[in-house]
């Protein structure tokens, strides 16, 4: 009989955080609050227990105690307690970005300092009968040996915790001594007077120091217990973070507070896990959806079809939902976050044992840049219901990229010797690769794309068009009946390098300055209707080919949103998997496609997400088609695991078909399959 080896942490977990506060002290009893997580579905909660404020009798020096602690037990020690009878695990968080300043007073060379040389305080101008907040200079004896070990050892052996979360572990703007130090002894000169001139891996370095210290300490004091760590999409070192923490969370806000022009966009929980998960033989990563739509309305919840959109997404795309409330059951005032929240976990419940180990079908890859040119190809991926994964540079070696049949690159990649050498590779072995918009001058890379070495930039082109050229091209799929589609932006003039290049789409260039574009309309004729300027080029190399875009698809989608656009990247999709393509689904805006394999089953989730964000009610999608490429495996059963409804489906031509008569938010379709 096999014995499974796996840690609590490893397995799939549904996570609840209420984030507490110390004046609602009084109103948290242990047992029934255990009892609620439980009943709203968590298997894990995440509790205060020291930083900003100890929620226990600490002993260490300058580290606050919670003055609204029960004087007649301990309630950390209970909640714990209450908790372990009902296998909930318990996760001890703790906050060492901030304290009280009664500790400025004693050892002002804690704190975070201004370029002024003023400290960092926060919440001045808070109303009520508050303390200051302070921020800590994450390279200070606060963050390490004076308070936040003395802690930390403090907690892990007067408590039978089961894990550790630091929230706000990261840099903060410091010009304080011991940074101006640090930074001389770093990178032998002086740290600049602007932040922006810092150098790129400063505030990364700093946070990896840091926690390099805490999980060494950790690790010494009790082995078993499991850090967990943020990382972040965008402005962050994803291999610092995994090299020192045992789990990944993220933490895409929903944050409507901004404004209806500046909402997050809709995949950003999607996009979130993917980058997570993109790092193999580790946990699935978490993700920590708010229940509000801000933290300046913190205490509202999100409007409810927003919020389970939203959450639905973390395991759909792979992940472990982690639930951000503020406040316990008694002290939420809005009752729908309770009732969304135990709903989801419910759901989730029914799909994590099939989804646990189990693995991406992704037949595209996108490189993450970070920037405008890879979120709209993600958008565009996203939208068009094509699986994919997403990859860092230093993920993109020859064996990993094999395992895909396509490679996005958007605008802006650089191109180092390894990762042109491993792209090359790639094509070469078959692989077909995805190019746009303005790139280096390297005689390897314009031989790869099939374009002459004599390039230039055109000026920003507004006016444009682009047409397809010649009869059946697999471009225009769905545009037959135009010619042209809306163009604007900066074009890389460039030309075939031989006759083996094939153009699939050239400029038609600006009819007219903007001003006088439909005045008059008898004057609007196109100046020039036809050029062999290029805005498509297909080469071969090697067993595997390049699409090359001399001109940013990515910026037409994500500052124009024309279904056109997005069909031309799905053509361009399907031109690099041809006859290969796994999973097709009736197209719908709005809805999210994911696949997994796991032993002979797969597991397709659906999410729907369709209507005008914020999402105010549900928008049923119906008859929704699935079909799937079986490549000569037999179908044993197709079932949903969250509905109840069963599916109606259909083998023919080695594809599976599968109708979905309504989808309302989130279902996953478990395939059974076995060798034919």
């Amino acid at each position: 009989m096999s014995v499974d080896r796996k840690e609590w942490w490893q397995r799939p977990l549904r996570v609840i955080q209420p984030n507490l506060q110390v004046r609602d002290t009084r109103l948290i009893d242990p047992e029934q609050l255990a009892e609620q997580m439980k009943s709203m579905g968590a298997n894990t909660i995440v509790f205060n227990v020291g930083g900003i404020y100890a929620w226990y009798p600490t002993q260490v020096p300058f580290h606050t105690v919670n003055e609204h602690l029960p004087a007649t037990f301990d309630l950390l020690q209970a909640v714990i307690a209450e908790c372990h009878k009902r296998d909930i695990r318990f996760v001890a968080r703790f906050d060492f970005s901030k304290t009280e300043d009664s500790a400025y007073l004693s050892h002002p060379e804690w704190f975070a300092r201004q370029a002024s040389g003023e400290p960092l305080t926060v919440g001045a101008m808070r109303p009520g009968n508050w303390s200051l907040l302070m921020s800590t200079c994450i390279n200070s004896a606060y963050r390490s040996e004076a308070v936040a070990i003395p802690v930390l050892d403090e907690v892990l052996r007067g408590y039978d915790v089961d894990g550790i979360f630091f929230n706000a572990p990261g840099y903060v703007t410091c010009y304080c001594d011991g940074c101006r130090r640090k930074y001389r002894s770093v990178y032998g000169r002086e740290l600049p007077q602007d932040a922006k001139e810092f150098a790129p891996e400063w505030a990364s370095t700093c946070m990896r120091d840091n926690m390099d210290r805490l999980y060494a300490f950790m690790k010494a004091t009790r082995p078993e217990v499991p850090m967990i760590l943020y990382y972040n999409l965008y402005k962050d070192n994803l291999f610092d973070r995994a090299q020192t923490t045992d789990m990944l969370c993220t933490e895409p806000q929903d944050i409507l507070s901004l404004g209806h022009r500046h909402i997050p966009e809709f995949w950003k929980p999607a996009l979130s896990i993917k980058l997570g998960r993109s790092l193999p033989e580790r946990p699935a990563p978490f993700g920590i959806v708010h229940s509000s739509p801000g933290m300046d309305w913190r205490h509202t919840g999100l409007p409810p079809a927003e919020y389970r959109f939203w959450l639905s997404q973390i395991p759909a795309h792979g992940g472990s939902i982690w639930h951000s409330l503020t406040g316990i059951p008694e002290t939420i005032t809005d009752k729908r976050i309770l009732e969304v929240v135990t709903e989801f976990n419910r759901n989730a419940a029914k799909v994590e044992s099939y989804m646990e180990d189990a693995q991406t079908v992704a037949q595209v890859a996108l490189m993450w840049t970070a920037d405008a040119s890879a979120e709209g190809w993600a958008d565009g991926l996203i939208a068009r219901q094509i699986l994919f994964d997403v990859l860092l540079q230093e993920q993109a070696t020859p064996e990993r990229l094999l395992q895909y049949k396509a490679l996005v690159i958007p605008e802006g990649m650089t191109y180092t010797e390894e990762f042109l050498g491993a792209v090359t590779a790639y094509v070469q072995a078959g692989g077909h690769i995805l190019v746009e918009g303005a790139i280096p001058e390297r005689k390897e890379l314009q031989s790869l794309l099939g374009i002459s070495q004599e390039m230039h930039s055109s000026e920003y082109l507004k006016a444009s068009y682009l047409r397809f050229e010649g009869a059946g091209n697999p471009l225009q799929k769905g545009l037959e009946q135009t010619e042209l589609i809306a163009h604007r932006g900066k074009v890389v003039y460039t030309r075939p390098a031989d006759a083996g290049t094939e153009v699939l789409a050239t400029l038609v260039p600006p009819f007219s300055p903007m001003e006088s574009v439909g005045a008059p309309p008898e004057r609007a004729s196109l100046a020039v209707s036809h050029t062999d300027i290029p805005l498509a080029l297909l080469a071969a190399s090697g067993q595997g080919r390049a699409l090359y875009f001399p001109f940013s698809l990515s910026h037409l989608i994500n500052e124009f949103k024309l279904d056109e656009h997005y069909q031309l990247l799905a053509n361009s999709i399907d031109l690099a998997l041809g006859e290969e393509k796994l999973l097709e689904t009736s197209h719908y805006q709005g809805l999210q496609v994911t696949a997994f394999k796991k032993d002979d089953n797969l597991l397709v989730h659906l999410v729907n997400g369709a209507g005008r964000r914020p999402l105010s009610t549900h928008l049923p999608l119906y008859g929704i088609h699935a079909k799937l490429r079986l490549n000569g495996r037999s179908v044993k059963s197709v079932r949903p695991l969250i509905g109840e409804e069963p599916l109606e489906y259909s083998v023919s031509e080695g594809m599976l078909h599968v109708r979905v008569p309504e989808l309302q938010i989130w279902e996953c379709l478990l395939i059974e399959t076995s060798e034919s």
